[in-house]
């Protein structure tokens, strides 16, 4: 198109606001590889370009450190389908070159698809981070509550068929139920991530530390109740061990709902995935079984709880939703850095960088 038009057609949608937001193809053509990288962000549209000047766009973009994705259905276009990160070509009036050139093919010819897509990639890529963290956290959890046992040379908090039946259960369902999490309506409002970003990035790391240590705390502090104050035999301690058995566990079921969202589980919903809410009753009443059914007492080394002992692992369990839910709060209360806007990088000064 002729600058003038693609400038008009770029403000009616937005991406323009005037003239000077346009680069032209012999324009592009004057400008060296280094000055391209300098001014990449001054232009919004390129209006007249041949496709090497295509191509000079994508690794300007990427040599800035974008991750680039490009559309198009021409023969013309296929150069720059294959240099870009992402390229993606039209199904029905793509060409079969262009086509052979792109790692994905866009069956309707409809850009809606491609927002679609990007939203669906987020949500997965969210559901992993949640999944990981969830297993890391009760994973640390675990060792704590045994490697802190040992180093105070208590009775084993925990026996191995106990650490056995909380992987295979406790952990197993909920974080399979985490994974097919319902995507959150605001994931589209959020940078993306960032080329090479860790997964741990941010504050992740170390909530899962501090999560980890709370639940193997959580874990111990029950264990040592029913030691000290219920065991007949502070050398056998039976109920002891139940009870830390029954805290470790539970309260991992618990922390599965902080790992929903990043916003407080009161307002995203107690029960909004389904998956998730069965799989936690599912872990519940198993729990309980392998401690209330006395057939499955002798395979699990537990022993049966009173009223009042269930009253503490409950107490116990329920802690990192009220830890978390605190931590949440604080996050959203302390001052948030000032974001730069998206559309900053098109906004710099028109002088040039030459």
């Amino acid at each position: 198109d002729h600058a003038a038009t693609a400038a008009a057609v770029a403000a009616q949608l937005g991406i323009a606001e005037s003239r000077g937001d346009v680069l032209t193809g012999p324009e592009l053509s004057r400008l060296s590889d280094a000055e391209l990288k300098r001014n990449i962000y001054r232009y919004r549209v390129f209006a007249r370009v041949s496709p090497e000047h295509k191509v000079r766009i994508v690794r300007a973009f990427q040599a800035r450190g974008e991750v680039v994705a490009m559309t198009g259905d021409g023969v013309n276009d296929a150069p720059a389908l294959r240099a870009a990160d992402i390229g993606c070509a039209m199904g029905i009036s793509g060409t079969e070159v262009a086509k052979a050139a792109s790692d994905m093919i866009l069956t309707d010819d409809n850009f809606a698809t491609i927002v679609a897509a990007v939203r669906e990639g987020r949500g997965i890529y969210e559901n992993i981070k949640k999944t990981v963290h969830f297993l890391l956290s009760c994973n640390i959890g675990e060792i704590l509550s045994v490697f802190v046992g040992f180093l105070l040379r208590l009775p084993f908090p925990l026996q191995p068929i106990q650490l056995l039946w909380v992987n295979l259960v406790t952990d197993s369902l909920p974080a399979l139920a985490l994974g097919v999490e319902p995507i959150d309506p605001k994931i589209m409002e959020r940078r993306p991530v960032r080329r090479g970003e860790s997964v741990f990035a941010g504050r992740m790391g170390y909530n899962i530390a501090v999560e980890g240590c709370l639940v193997g705390a959580l874990s111990l502090l029950a264990y040592s109740i029913g030691r000290v104050f219920f065991d007949v035999d502070p050398a056998a301690p039976w109920i002891g061990r139940t009870m830390g058995f029954a805290v470790l566990s539970l309260s991992q079921v618990v922390h599965t709902f902080n790992m929903r969202s990043e916003r407080s589980v009161f307002r995203s919903g107690l029960l909004p995935n389904r998956r998730l809410g069965l799989a936690a009753v599912a872990c519940t009443f198993l729990q309980a079984a392998v401690i209330a059914f006395p057939a499955l007492n002798a395979l699990f080394r537990t022993t049966l709880l009173t009223a009042s002992q269930w009253l503490v692992v409950a107490a116990l369990s329920l802690a990192p939703l009220a830890v978390v839910e605190l931590e949440k709060r604080l996050e959203r209360a302390a001052p948030q850095p000032r974001r730069r806007a998206a559309s900053a990088p098109g906004r710099r000064s028109r002088r040039s960088e030459k």
